[in-house]
């Protein structure tokens, strides 16, 4: 007996207006623009900075630059060809790889002593 009446309670609610849905879809769109806002600024404009300046750093290298590959190899540019470049790696000994396996170009260290 208590049981059908507690379906009776139940079933009294008014539903939602209409007003309240189309506010609570454009609240979800807003938020939604935010965070792709935020996604951007925080991590899709760094990248292509960080992927433009290696572009330019890889178009400007030149004979006794030292770079990284890919790999992990650091080398000093011998000789710099279109798609190839050739790394001194030890004296005398000398490979080639893809100029588009190059991570970074470093930039040369001064050899003054640290003043300590």
């Amino acid at each position: 007996m208590l049981i059908p009446s507690a379906y009776a309670q139940a079933a009294a609610t008014a539903p939602a207006p209409a007003a309240d849905a189309f506010g609570g879809t454009a609240m979800f769109l807003m938020q939604m623009l935010l965070i792709g806002v935020v996604f951007y600024f925080l991590m899709i404009r760094p990248q292509q900075k960080r992927a433009k300046a290696l572009r330019d750093s890889l178009a400007a290298i030149k004979k006794n630059d030292q770079v990284i590959t890919s790999g992990g190899i650091l080398g000093k540019v011998s000789k710099v060809a279109d798609p190839y470049v050739e790394l001194e790696v030890a004296q005398g000994v000398k490979i080639q790889v893809v100029k588009a396996t190059i991570t970074e170009v470093i930039q040369p260290v001064s050899n003054k002593p640290a003043n300590d």
